[in-house]
C-alpha cells in the first residue's frame, strides 16, 4: 500500500513538473504546433521518413519565420538571423548533442570545438583552396572524361544511361586521387562495390545514428539488425580510410617524389602536424563529404536541365562554343552554365535540412524573440532558398534568375553552408561541376530523360536524411 502510493506520488509529481517545464519554458512564446512544446516525435518522424525539411517548410509557411520544432528546438527562416547565427566568432557553436552522434569520431566537419577546427582547416584548405586547385585540374578532367565516356558506352549497349552512378563513381575516384594519390577505380570497375553500398547507405542511417546513439554504441549486444548495420558502416568507412593512408604513407617513404595529394603537408607538417588518428578521421569525411554531395548535384543538374528544352538548347549553344582543349578557366567565364548550377545547387541543395547551433550563454535576441542561452537554433538552407520575397516563383527552376542576382539573394544562398563553417571543399566540388556539366553537354546536346525500365520522376523525389538524394537513387538518361 505504501509503496503503491509513493510510486503514484512520484508519477504524478513526474507530470506536474512536466507541465510545468512546459507552460513556463523561455520557448512557450515561439509559434509552433502544439505537440512540439511536449516532443520532437513529429519531427523525428519525418526525419527518419527522409522529409524534415518538407515539414519544418511547411511549418514556416504556416507559423512564420521562426518556429518551435521541439521543446528545446527552434528553426529560423530570416536573412537577419542567419547572418547573426552563423557570424564568425559569433558564438553560436554546433550542437555537441547533433554531432557528437551523427559522426562517432571527431573531424574538421564535425567538430564543435573551433579551435580544432581552426587547426585542422588551416592544415588541410590551403592545399583544396582555389589557386592550389589549379594543378590537380588534369587529373579530374580525366576522371570526368572516362565517366562521360562510360555514360556513352552504356548508352549505346542498354539504351540508358544512368548518369547517378557514373557522377557517384566519378567523384568517388576523385576524392580518392585527390587525398589518397589513387582513385579507388570506381569507373573502371563499373560495378557497385561495398564500399559504394557503405556511402550511399551513409545518408539513410544519420536519424538512426543521432536518434539513438547509446544503442547505436551498444550494437553488438543487440539483437537489432539495423543498429549492427550502423556501427559496420561506421567500422567499414574507418577501415577504408586506414588502408587508403597506408597505400599513400608506402609511396611517401619509398619515393623521392610521392604524388602530391591534398593530405601530403598533413605528412610533412612537423610537430605542428596531426596525428595518425586525426588523419584517418579527417579522410573518412573527405571520402564522404566529397563524393555523395557532388554527384547527386550533377544528377540534379543533367535532370532539371532535360527537363526544359529551352534551358538545354541555351546550355548546349553555350558549351558548344568553346575551343577544343578548354579549361575550367574557360568555364569560369561561362554566365549561364554557372547559373545553372547556381539554380541547381538553390533548388537541390545537398544538406537541405537545417545545421543546428546553440544559442551563446547570454542568449540572443532573433527575429524579435529573445532566446536564452543553451537552446538549439537550426536555419535550413531548403526554406532559404524557397523565400518568395528572396526568389520570385521560388519553385520554379529559372537559371536566368542569376544574370543580375540581388544582395539579398546572394547572402540567402547557402548550399554549402556560410560563416567559418563554410564547406572546406566549395572550390573542388564547383570546379567538379563545372567541367562534369560542360563535358555532359557538349557529347549528348539532344540528352533526354528516359522512360525506359520504369523509369519516371517519382524516382528523382528527394529524401532527405542528412544528404539529400533521389529517391529512386538512379537517373536514366537518352541522348
Amino acid at each position: 500500500m505504501l509503496l503503491s502510493t509513493l510510486l503514484s506520488f512520484v508519477a504524478v509529481t513526474f507530470i506536474l513538473k512536466l507541465l510545468y517545464d512546459r507552460i513556463r519554458s523561455p520557448l512557450a512564446h515561439i509559434p509552433g504546433p502544439e505537440i512540439s512544446k511536449w516532443t520532437g516525435i513529429v519531427t523525428i518522424f519525418y526525419w527518419f521518413a527522409g522529409k524534415k525539411p518538407n515539414y519544418v517548410h511547411s511549418l514556416h509557411q504556416k507559423y512564420g519565420p521562426v518556429v518551435r520544432v521541439s521543446p528545446e528546438e527552434v528553426d529560423i527562416c530570416d536573412l537577419d538571423a542567419v547572418k547573426v547565427i552563423h557570424r564568425a566568432r559569433g558564438g553560436f557553436l554546433k550542437s555537441a548533442r547533433f554531432y557528437r552522434t551523427l559522426s562517432v569520431v571527431e573531424t574538421v566537419f564535425s567538430t564543435t570545438d573551433p579551435a580544432f577546427h581552426s587547426a585542422h582547416r588551416r592544415l588541410l584548405a590551403n592545399p583544396i583552396s582555389d589557386s592550389s586547385l589549379t594543378r590537380f585540374e588534369p587529373l579530374i578532367f580525366d576522371r570526368v572524361r572516362l565517366a562521360v565516356d562510360k555514360m556513352s558506352d552504356e548508352l549505346d549497349s542498354r539504351g540508358v544511361m544512368d548518369v547517378f552512378k557514373w557522377w557517384f563513381f566519378m567523384a568517388t575516384d576523385v576524392i580518392g586521387e585527390l587525398s589518397f594519390g589513387e582513385s579507388f577505380r570506381m569507373l573502371d570497375s563499373g560495378e557497385k562495390t561495398q564500399y559504394i553500398v557503405d556511402l550511399q547507405g551513409l545518408g539513410a542511417i544519420s536519424p538512426i545514428r543521432t536518434t539513438f546513439p547509446s544503442l547505436v554504441l551498444l550494437a553488438s549486444r543487440l539483437p537489432l539488425p539495423i543498429f549492427r548495420k550502423v556501427s559496420d558502416i561506421g567500422q567499414r568507412l574507418k577501415e577504408y580510410a586506414q588502408q587508403s593512408i597506408d597505400r599513400y604513407k608506402r609511396v611517401v617513404t619509398e619515393s623521392d617524389d610521392p604524388k602530391p595529394t591534398l593530405f601530403t603537408k598533413l605528412y610533412n607538417a612537423g610537430k605542428d602536424g596531426l596525428s595518425d588518428i586525426e588523419i584517418r578521421n579527417d579522410a573518412q569525411a573527405y571520402i564522404v563529404a566529397g563524393s555523395d554531395t557532388t554527384a547527386i548535384t550533377l544528377t540534379y543538374l543533367v535532370y532539371l536541365v532535360c527537363k526544359d528544352v529551352n534551358v538545354r538548347e541555351k546550355l548546349v549553344a553555350e558549351v558548344a562554343s568553346l575551343p577544343e582543349g578548354y579549361t575550367d578557366r574557360a568555364l569560369r567565364d561561362l554566365p549561364y552554365l554557372n547559373h545553372v548550377i547556381d539554380e541547381t545547387l538553390r533548388l537541390h541543395t545537398v544538406v537541405s535540412m537545417g545545421l543546428p547551433r546553440v544559442v551563446p550563454r547570454e542568449g540572443a535576441n532573433l527575429s524579435g524573440y529573445q532566446l536564452p542561452g543553451g537552446v538549439v537554433v537550426a536555419t535550413q538552407a531548403y526554406s532559404l532558398h524557397r523565400k518568395e520575397d528572396i526568389f520570385p516563383e521560388p519553385y520554379k527552376f529559372n537559371p536566368d534568375r542569376w544574370e543580375t542576382p540581388t544582395k539579398q539573394m546572394k547572402d540567402a544562398s547557402m548550399p554549402f553552408g556560410g560563416g567559418s563553417r563554410i564547406c572546406i571543399g566549395i572550390h573542388l566540388a564547383r570546379m567538379e561541376l563545372r567541367l562534369a556539366a560542360a563535358l555532359f553537354f557538349r557529347t549528348f546536346p539532344q540528352a533526354h530523360m528516359s522512360t525506359k525500365e520504369g523509369m519516371s520522376h517519382k524516382d528523382m523525389e528527394m529524401k532527405s536524411y542528412f544528404l539529400m538524394s533521389p529517391k529512386g537513387h538512379r537517373c536514366l538518361v537518352e541522348g
